[in-house]
């Protein structure tokens, strides 16, 4: 867990949500699925001018209205509140009652304009023999309103299906032009600057345009279960406001260098500046940016004034990169980690050593003969499994310590390790991890065996540990760190699992032929690189019989 005071920035407790509840009506025509949605008061507190789905607030009443309610099996109570509440948003914001007869008919324009939109809900229903139709609004996603906003709400987003013989009329208080729109067309005319969304309904947008119809909708929710939860997160990109949700790549970052949700940090991709992620953790990216290595190689500084700094990763043997590095530590590196031998990662070593006075020590593990040439790395010091690198000084309250646990971690390369910031709960993960990607498992100094058993051992290190991020040597920080490694194997055994279907159904093809299947999901120009991931799967499926006789 991060220790409070390495955080760059004063912390603030964020606004408190208020339960809310939202409602995506929806109809099927000839164009494909529709949604309805409404134009926020320009005069709005949250979001105006916006266009939204109805919804609001949760009441009192709400929770009291159960019994003048139909319900599922299996619908808990909150989610019988939640849909109450958004057929009363709905009614009140738009004059749309899903709400039906004893003789199952859905509420009729005559029963609509008998009731009153100012008066208490449930009880006009009830006068009018009308029983809510909780049992047909379902759960479609769960948002939290980001924590850098001054007004916050904990609000499902709920789906029903449009009551046949309805039509919508705003209040003209709060909501405004009443529209139905195909998803698509929504996020069409929003790019376009003529349809402003916010962020949750944009996303949910992206999702729902993916659905052919309404029924399609409705069985994916039929689980009782969010399809997916967010409180989204903000940096700065070139310049202005980006929202991210839990599964983008800069999520981590943001949840590392502002745990409170202010928008302090920059997300744009440089080589001439460090970025300061903590206040004992800086990162400089080499100017190596390509398809094996994204943005560029990540190098490290961890440490402080105090401390003096450990270099991890000093890349590529770039003289310009290595300058910044030197600067950035102020002169006084006292270690150089390398994470394995490979040539974006190593060769910046013994260049970065020769700029410092004191000469800090080399050490990693040397490369294995199964190494390819460019590949060739000997340390000053060879690491090992567990050991402790520790920066230490006295302070003000005690000793300031800033300690690196070496574990081993072979698989993509044999001479890999990964390194653990004790006190902080970070892993630096080397090419184990990366964000945005998968590594390349390259035979024979690659393993995927080893591979997979490495991830295991981070995964225990999580425990044991309490890591919370992944700090890669390629790409942003990585939050949820033991989720994201148990996401990173379930995806490589997916994987395996395709290439042994292949193998089975084509036992004399080529790895040409076996690539083009296994990896139909990946651009073609990527084939080459993925040829020696299949290769390493090839290996360990034969070496443990994963795919019977071939």
């Amino acid at each position: 867990m991060t220790r409070p005071s390495q955080l760059l920035y004063p912390q603030r407790e964020p606004a408190p949500t208020r339960p809310a509840a939202t409602v995506l009506l929806l109809r099927d025509t000839a164009q494909g699925l529709e949604v309805l949605m409404t134009r926020r008061s320009m005069t709005a507190s949250f979001a105006p001018g916006a266009y939204v789905f109805p919804g609001g607030g949760i009441d009192a009443a709400d929770a009291q209205a159960h019994g003048q309610s139909t319900r599922r099996p299996g619908q808990s109570d909150l989610h019988l509140t939640q849909a109450i509440a958004a057929i009363r948003e709905s009614f009140e914001e738009l004059g749309v009652l899903l709400a039906r007869h004893a003789d199952g008919r859905y509420a009729s324009t005559a029963d609509i304009a008998a009731l009153d939109r100012q008066a208490p809900f449930a009880a006009q229903c009830g006068q009018r023999g009308l029983t809510l139709a909780g049992d047909q609004v379902f759960v479609l996603a769960h948002w939290v309103t980001d924590r850098d906003l001054p007004r916050r709400f904990d609000v499902p987003f709920l789906v029903a299906r449009m009551p046949e013989g309805q039509s919508p009329v705003a209040d003209e208080t709060e909501q405004f032009e009443p529209v139905w729109v195909r998803p698509a067309e929504a996020l069409a005319r929003h790019h376009a600057g003529g349809f402003f969304m916010i962020f949750p309904t944009l996303r949910t947008l992206e999702r729902l345009q993916h659905y052919p119809d309404v029924d399609a909708v409705l069985q994916a929710c039929a689980l009782e279960a969010p399809l997916w939860t967010s409180c989204p997160r903000a940096g700065l990109l070139a310049g202005k406001e980006a929202r991210y949700m839990e599964h983008e790549a800069p999520y981590g970052e943001l949840a590392l260098t502002s745990p409170d949700g202010q928008i302090v940090h920059t997300l744009d991709w440089q080589t001439a500046q460090p970025v300061a992620l903590l206040r004992n953790l800086m990162r400089l990216t080499a100017p190596n940016p390509g398809v094996m290595t994204g943005p560029g190689t990540n190098s490290y500084l961890v440490g402080e004034p105090a401390t003096g700094y450990i270099a991890i990763d000093p890349g590529p043997a770039d003289a310009d990169h290595l300058d910044r590095l030197y600067r950035a530590a102020g002169g006084d590196i006292r270690l150089i980690v390398c994470t394995h031998s490979h040539p974006d990662h190593s060769p910046g070593a013994k260049p970065l050593q020769a700029l410092c006075n004191t000469r800090p020590a080399i050490v990693g593990l040397p490369s294995e003969p199964t190494a390819r040439a460019h590949s060739a790395f000997t340390p000053d010091r060879a690491l090992e499994h567990q050991e402790l690198l520790a920066l230490v000084a006295p302070g003000p309250e005690g000793d300031i310590t800033h300690t690196l646990k070496v574990l081993h971690t072979p698989g993509h390369a044999a001479n890999h390790v990964c390194l653990v910031l004790l006190e902080d709960g970070i892993l630096f993960s080397g090419d184990h991890i990366l964000n945005g990607s998968t590594t390349v498992v390259d035979p024979p100094d690659g393993n995927m065996s080893a591979y997979l058993d490495s991830l295991d051992l981070l995964s225990s290190a999580c425990d044991q540990h309490q890591i919370e991020f992944i700090a890669p040597a390629h790409g942003y920080v990585l939050g949820h760190a033991k989720a994201a490694i148990a996401q990173l194997k379930a995806h490589r055994l997916k994987r395996e699992a395709k290439i042994v279907g292949v193998m089975q159904a084509q036992p004399d093809g080529t790895l040409d032929d076996w690539v083009a299947q296994a990896y139909d999901d990946v651009d073609a120009r990527i084939w080459p690189v993925a040829k020696r991931s299949l290769l390493a799967h090839i290996e360990r499926v034969r070496e443990l019989g994963l795919a019977g006789p071939l």
